[in-house]
């Protein structure tokens, strides 16, 4: 049976048992003060991104996308996941998220390739959904583009999203950039005077930071970065690499920052360019 006939088959006939396989999930461990954390990302298909390289579909079968995520999970060393509801309650049907730490995906509003791209509302996970489904925390995506209106309510829904997560002692994973607009396409600026930026505007979010984290592209000049933040960050990973040695001595640079405590990788995990997943992971795994 393949695995959409078997999950269809349950939303269908048994939709009680999403409830249950969420409260039914053996807890996450806490990491351990000092321990860098890998994290799965794919929460990329509810904006309608499902390119991987020079794939534009690459995202679009379900089944293999869950297949290829199931391999990532089951790896030694892989300690939790991030994605949008439906893509945790597959995954925790097919019991692969046990043991992880999980964070729901909250604003996929801003849908890839549309004018209102940069419209980040929060259409997917909400702080008490996060709670009541037993998640750790709630990741949010600050898009920052300094001639577009939209980026105002993105910065007050956040902000109040942070206090919500806060009061009920779950954890709020904020990614900021600074946007612009470049031949018709939204583009993250990476320099690292933007990127600065972006992390001072995103760690002045809400009433309280003390359960916030950052979620940060790998840049130039990395050391000068992280020195603008006290918040724990994580290391996110972008799209395939033409030179993955290159991006991997990027990252193991970075690990060795004292406020970055991990990764938290997507596409390159799931479809890296040898496509030999399992040992991905244990090369990434290996730099901790």
């Amino acid at each position: 049976m393949s695995l959409i006939e078997k999950l269809s088959e349950k939303r269908a006939y048994h939709p009680d048992a999403v409830a249950r396989a969420l409260q039914n999930r053996p807890p996450a461990n806490a990491p351990s003060p000092g321990q860098k954390i890998l994290v799965l990302a794919c929460d990329h298909p509810a904006r309608g991104a499902l390119g991987v390289g020079k794939d534009p579909m690459a995202m679009a079968s379900r089944e293999e996308l869950l297949q290829r995520c199931q391999r990532v999970l089951a790896c030694d060393g892989v300690d939790g996941f991030l994605g949008t509801a439906d893509m945790v309650e597959d995954l925790s049907l097919l019991h692969a998220l046990d043991h992880k730490i999980i964070w729901g995906s909250m604003n996929r509003g801003g849908i890839e390739g549309t004018d209102f791209e940069l419209d980040d509302r929060f259409t997917g996970y909400d702080a008490r959904g996060i709670d009541e489904s037993g998640l750790n925390g709630g990741k949010m995506l600050l898009r920052i583009g300094y001639n577009d209106p939209c980026t105002a309510g993105t910065l007050e829904a956040c902000g109040k999203v942070i206090n919500v997560l806060a009061g009920r002692g779950l954890n709020a994973m904020i990614e900021p950039f600074i946007t612009r607009r470049e031949n018709g396409k939204y583009v993250n600026d990476l320099s690292p005077e933007a990127v600065i930026r972006s992390i001072n505007i995103a760690s002045g979010l809400g009433a309280t930071s003390s359960a916030t984290w950052l979620k940060l592209p790998c840049i130039d000049e990395m050391e000068r970065v992280m020195q603008s933040t006290t918040l724990p960050s994580l290391i996110l990973g972008g799209d395939i690499s033409e030179n993955p040695e290159t991006t991997y001595a990027k990252w193991q640079a970075a690990l060795k920052l004292p406020n970055v405590i991990g990764l938290v990788i997507g596409r390159s995990l799931l479809f890296p360019p040898n496509d030999d997943i399992e040992g991905t992971v244990k090369r990434l795994v290996d730099m901790f």
